[in-house]
């Protein structure tokens, strides 16, 4: 099994097609671990790949080469307006600044990309549990000082719910913010049978307290803040989120 699980990967193929654009010309794999995304991406668009990751001691694909970049210390070495199709799987929760990284690859991203990311999800019901009684996230336990392990799933560092997430590609400059996952948890189904309506009703007092009081809730940030106590973020395990460069 590679590096990211087989649902994550048809998700975010599929959120590829969701935006019914012919992708062609050149495309970035970010944290391309073994290879396994862009295997699929490549099967699926006439495409020219390229890999990114902090390392090529993980590729498997015998004609790919890897550009190796530490992103928590360097710009991606690739020209502005390059890419129609960049993907970033399972990496921004192991990145410092992932605002940073995003405005990177808004850059090199041309007109009319497409980006798509997957990160977990940390709102769904079985991670809010474990935030409750134990206050981590659930894939986002305590992590030993002094060790340099942030490539790993103990390197997760950043956990970024959907809402940030989004906020961030919007500041960016990216356009078609849409958020999607790539399956339901069946502890998360269980656990919503007693958790949907306590949810459902602090969200809604919650939402209207801050719309109507603080005032930080307005016509453009709105649907991302319902999306935060939807069915998809209440259920799903990973997050594929997706956006277009304008």
């Amino acid at each position: 099994m590679g590096l990211s699980l087989p649902q994550t990967l048809r998700a975010t193929l599929n959120k590829i097609k969701e935006y019914n654009i012919a992708i062609s010309g050149n495309y970035l794999d970010i944290g391309s671990g073994y290879g396994d995304l862009i295997s699929e991406v490549i099967s699926e668009f006439k495409v020219k790949p390229y890999a990114c990751d902090y390392t090529d001691q993980l590729m498997q694909l015998s004609n790919q080469s890897v550009d190796i970049v530490d992103l928590n210390k360097q710009k991606l070495p690739y020209n502005n307006n390059y890419f129609d199709l960049v993907t970033l799987t399972e990496v921004i929760e192991h990145l410092e600044d992932y605002r940073g990284n995003l405005k990177d690859i808004f850059r090199v991203l041309k007109p009319g990309g497409i980006l798509v990311i997957s990160t977990p999800n940390i709102l769904n019901i079985k991670s809010r549990i474990r935030f409750l009684f134990f206050g981590f996230w659930n894939l986002f336990g305590p992590l030993h000082l002094q060790e340099d392990k942030k490539y790993t799933t103990g390197g997760h560092i950043n956990p970024i719910s959907y809402f940030y997430l989004a906020h961030s590609l919007s500041e960016v400059g990216f356009k078609k913010v849409n958020v999607s996952i790539d399956k339901k948890q069946t502890f998360s189904l269980f656990g919503l049978i007693f958790l949907w309506l306590p949810v459902k009703i602090f969200a809604n007092l919650a939402f209207r307290k801050e719309r109507n009081k603080y005032q930080t809730i307005d016509n453009i940030n709105e649907r991302f803040v319902r999306e935060m106590n939807g069915l998809k973020l209440l259920l799903g395990r990973t997050l594929i989120v997706g956006c277009i460069k304008p």
